[in-house]
């Protein structure tokens, strides 16, 4: 449980003014049926981050016990440097969308995914802490926390929060992790 908190509070900022957010606006200009959407946001999040902690988890076994530390503890601070660089907007496909909102849905955010941040933080988050269920678990409520009210509260709600706050918070944090982690080692 010592890891859920913190891969929920990682991702749930990282992912403000993310591109996955842009998608959950895209999407939801696109299709009516926002739990639909959600419902895809949920099963890419899980696919994508599922697959994403096992090579973490598996990874780790295969470098040398003195190194774990600090590459786990500079990979999180160079993620939250990451993070204070917009994302470029992707053209998505729009052959995806004929597929209604929850397959859309689901195989949008499972390409948005790939090499994206909160995916390598999580790659991260599961070398870092040995409960592989909770690491799946915070990083999926974090991306959730994240979309879930663009799905609702759509433009209103980008308007309101000042993304370069996000990023520096979000930076702030995995930096923190990024310490914590060679300090407790």
């Amino acid at each position: 449980m010592d890891a859920f908190i913190p891969s929920t509070l990682a991702v749930a900022i990282a992912e403000i003014g993310d591109k996955t957010q842009l998608l959950t606006l895209f999407l939801t200009a696109r299709f009516a049926q926002r739990n639909a959407i959600i419902l895809g946001i949920l099963v890419a999040t899980l696919l994508n981050h599922a697959l994403s902690a096992w090579l973490g988890a598996w990874a780790v076994q295969w470098i040398p016990e003195s190194w774990v530390p600090w590459i786990l503890g500079l990979s999180f601070i160079l993620v939250g440097f990451w993070i204070l660089i917009p994302d470029k907007e992707d053209e998505e496909d729009g052959a995806v969308l004929k597929y209604g909102a929850f397959l859309a849905s689901t195989i949008l955010f499972f390409i948005a995914e790939i090499g994206d941040k909160t995916q390598v933080a999580t790659v991260i988050l599961a070398a870092r802490y040995d409960d592989l269920f909770w690491v799946i678990m915070g990083t999926t409520l974090g991306m959730l926390l994240a979309n879930v009210p663009v799905a609702y509260a759509g433009s209103w709600l980008m308007q309101k929060i000042p993304l370069d706050l996000a990023r520096k918070s979000a930076c702030v944090l995995f930096v923190a992790l990024g310490v914590l982690t060679l300090v407790s080692f």
